[in-house]
């Protein structure tokens, strides 16, 4: 039934577009909240597009099943295939008696706290405890990858991130002729591939392909131009007498080996003899060499620069793009350094429970109830110990008890932690679950919480059974009259053939 495909995917779509409007319609105060709805507006997005997608091959009808759907339904009595299709519903609803309908009206609304199940997170899979759900960069990986780059300074982590996009010789980068290597294009490969999931992570709903569409358009004409500082091609920047022609004056040399300039030409024949430039055009020398000769390695070289530059480009504008979030993650740098390990543990727990709920105001004077004792403030909802206090917040995640585990036979109900999960198979909701399935057997149906699963599962069963019964003609045994003993089907068989 193509058509009613159609509508039910055009019903979707207003249910869709009524999801992201109603959580559009409220701005969260929290940045995980406003980062959570802002992913779960991606989400419905996305959905809008399949759903388009999936609409629009229905329409173009490549294999003609909608018009021949559509002819038979007006060419024939119309009141005919409708019966028809009544009739296949209902075979359907007799097949499956027990099989649950799902209310699509609740299948995109927003779920709030006050409703009693746990609003599940969409993001806190998605960052770090130092990313602070986007406040921050984490760039330790990328920090101790770059302090094992060879002949580079090893900076602090603080000083790290105020030079992680200058990959100029000097203040903190890296020579020219050292950037050539596996290790430093992998470095930076991972440096811009973190800067470009932490910008997606933080800005859902922005287009983030467009915006690295125009960073790889910009560097493309840069390197067309052969303007991409500090990756000039030598062959162009340097005339046949070996004078630059962009350097500060017009006496001025440059040595390519070294990567240095020399105010006129007797200081540069003095570098010439010395045995750091020695050593250097030597090491420069091997690597042309194994880059290969004439045009063909001069290419491949360039095109390698080409990668390195390229990357290299990326990093500086996503930084510059990011410039907000990279100065308050060097001010929190700064400011943790100044704070103990039990005070970290502490303002990540109060961040927590800070965008779990809103802020509650109450008086100090009903902080004790009317016994003296004091009231429990617990807005994680976290299970009690045995001296009626919440758990500690690190136990609750050792333990896994965020984790939902759901259970369709239980109607949909959902348990939180592995070791309640598999406690509930033996509980009387589950039991009474399966046995409204039709299913009395309940001890061998543990780990299947799906209704399909258990009701093929039981129908394999009651086939097996029914093909391993004993007929039970087999086991009566018959006597006749000389006293020869035979099963009952056989006696009445030979007994209708006269041979008794």
């Amino acid at each position: 039934m193509l058509l009613e495909e159609q509508r039910f995917i055009a019903e979707d779509l207003e249910r869709l577009e009524q999801g992201i409007a109603d959580r559009v319609d409220e701005e969260p105060k929290q940045i995980r909240d406003r980062l959570n709805r802002d992913h779960e507006v991606l989400q419905l997005l996305d959905q809008i597009q399949r759903q388009s997608e999936e609409m629009l091959s229905l329409y173009r009808d490549v294999n003609g099943l909608r018009s021949k759907e559509i002819l038979q339904i007006g060419s024939g009595d119309p009141f005919e295939e409708f019966h028809k299709q009544v009739n296949e519903i209902k075979e359907h609803h007799a097949r499956y008696p027990n099989e649950q309908a799902e209310n699509s009206e609740t299948r995109y609304r927003p779920r709030k706290r006050g409703d009693g199940e746990p609003v599940p997170y969409v993001v806190d899979a998605m960052f770090s405890g130092e990313e602070a759900f986007g406040r921050y960069f984490d760039l330790h990986t990328c920090h101790e990858s770059y302090i094992n780059l060879p002949n580079v300074k090893r900076l602090a982590y603080l000083q790290y991130l105020q030079i992680f996009d200058n990959f100029a010789p000097g203040y903190g980068g890296v020579k020219k002729s050292e950037k050539l290597t596996d290790q430093y294009f992998k470095y930076v490969g991972e440096l811009s591939d973190y800067l470009e999931s932490f910008m997606r992570r933080t800005r859902p709903l922005e287009n983030v392909d467009r915006v690295l569409s125009s960073f790889d358009a910009e560097f493309d004409a840069a390197w067309d131009k052969d303007q991409v500082e500090g990756w000039q091609n030598e062959s162009q920047a340097v005339d046949n007498n070996g004078v630059a022609k962009t350097l500060s004056s017009p006496d001025a040399v440059w040595c390519d080996a070294c990567e240095k300039e020399f105010k006129n030409e007797n200081v540069y024949k003095g570098h010439l003899s010395g045995r750091k430039h020695l050593k250097t055009a030597e090491a420069l020398a091997k690597r042309q060499e194994s880059a290969g000769e004439g045009t063909v390695g001069d290419s491949m070289l360039r095109l390698k620069e080409r990668a390195i530059a390229e990357r290299e480009h990326r990093v500086k504008r996503l930084a510059s793009a990011m410039s907000t979030e990279r100065e308050d993650t060097r001010v929190n740098v700064e400011r943790r350094q100044g704070m103990t390990e039990r005070e970290r543990q502490q303002e990540l727990e109060n961040l927590l429970n800070l965008s779990e709920q809103p802020m509650q105001h109450y008086d100090m004077d009903d902080a004790e109830d009317d016994d003296g004792e004091e009231k429990i403030h617990n807005p994680l909802k976290l299970p009690l110990a045995w001296d009626g206090k919440p758990i500690p917040f690190w136990l609750y995640r050792l333990h896994g008890l965020g984790v939902e585990f759901p259970c369709e036979i239980c109607g949909n109900f959902v348990y939180m932690g592995r070791r309640a999960f598999e406690k509930h198979f033996n509980e009387a909701r589950h039991i009474y679950g399966l046995k409204r399935l039709g299913i009395s057997d309940t001890h061998l149906f543990r780990d299947i919480t799906g209704i399909n699963e258990a009701l093929k599962l039981w129908d394999k069963r009651a086939r097996d059974k029914k093909r391993t019964k004993v007929d039970e003609g087999s086991i009566v045994q018959m006597e006749d009259a000389e006293g020869n003993v035979m099963p009952e089907k056989v006696y009445y068989d030979l007994q209708k053939q006269g041979l008794l």
